[in-house]
């Protein structure tokens, strides 16, 4: 008998720990995924729900990539965090991929609020969309401007990418096959911001890059035109959970404040303060939002 209690005592707590949902905090959380750009947008919302809400705002940066902080939202370990509408279309959302901005964000903002309970909010102005970036000395060297052009050379070139590039949908497969890229082996990957110490160590010859970074011009690099335009639109938009939409109605005042406030410049120039002049992204933020009269 008392091995039965046990048992059906042991059965219960575990039942009652996997419908455990994870501890309600009791003020907002923002994420952001781990690079420069990623902590800049979170900090951005952070101090932009703070000023219109009186709320204290919890940071929990550096969560990895898309999968991982979408897995976070999903599960309320975090309330918002920017994505970008193609990553979200094709990454997260597994959709194939579309070349209409208007259509792109139409379907992502349906499908999570049916599949998560997620909304989509106004984008914030800028796209980031992936970038094929070469050295300034070779472009000019090899009248290079296009990825069309640039496919003669590829077998002679050793390709840099991010962890997710390479597998994505939207990424490197794809990308290969738009304009039969073949490469110098297999690509070399490593986290994001590595790829521009090891293009400019020659350590590898193409990176694929965010259109929005500021290493880009301060290097003197190039960013190659996808003429083909294989890539999908990348608009930043943040991601809310309704749930804490409607605890904290505050959010979704700040994150109207912030739609269309960004231009790709602003962010290269956030970018680059971060990463080039060593920055701390919190003082960044602070000076945009005055400039902006936020």
């Amino acid at each position: 008998m008392m091995r039965k209690v046990a048992v059906a005592c042991a059965i219960v707590l575990c039942l009652s720990l996997l419908s455990c949902s994870p501890p309600r905090s009791d003020h907002p959380v923002i994420g952001a995924k781990n690079f420069t750009e990623q902590v800049i947008l979170g900090e951005l919302l952070a101090q932009e729900i703070e000023a219109r809400s009186g709320l204290k705002v919890e940071r929990r940066f550096y969560l990895a990539g898309s999968y991982i902080c979408n897995q976070a939202l999903v599960a309320g370990r975090i309330d918002a965090y920017v994505e970008y509408t193609g990553t979200a279309l094709t990454a997260i959302l597994k959709q194939p991929v579309d070349r209409n901005p208007e259509a792109v964000l139409n379907t992502v903002r349906r499908l999570y609020a049916t599949r998560y309970g997620i909304t989509v909010a106004e984008p914030l102005g800028f796209e980031n969309t992936f970038a094929m970036v070469i050295r300034g000395d070779d472009a000019r060297r090899l009248h290079l401007t296009t990825l069309s052009q640039a496919a003669q050379y590829a077998p002679q070139w050793r390709l840099g990418v991010g962890y997710e590039f390479e597998q994505r949908p939207d990424g490197l497969p794809g990308l290969s096959a738009a304009y039969n890229l073949h490469f110098d082996g297999p690509p070399r990957t490593m986290d994001l911001g590595l790829l521009y110490r090891a293009l400019n160590a020659h350590q590898v010859d193409m990176i694929a890059a965010n259109s929005t970074d500021g290493p880009i011009q301060a290097f003197g690099l190039v960013a190659l035109q996808d003429d083909r335009h294989y890539f999908p639109p990348y608009d930043a938009v943040p991601l809310v959970r309704d749930d804490a939409l409607r605890r904290w109605p505050q959010i979704g005042t700040a994150l109207h404040a912030l739609s269309g406030k960004i231009t790709a410049d602003d962010m290269r120039a956030m970018n680059e303060a971060v990463d080039g002049q060593h920055r701390d992204p919190a003082e960044v933020v602070r000076e945009f939002r005055m400039r902006k009269g936020l």
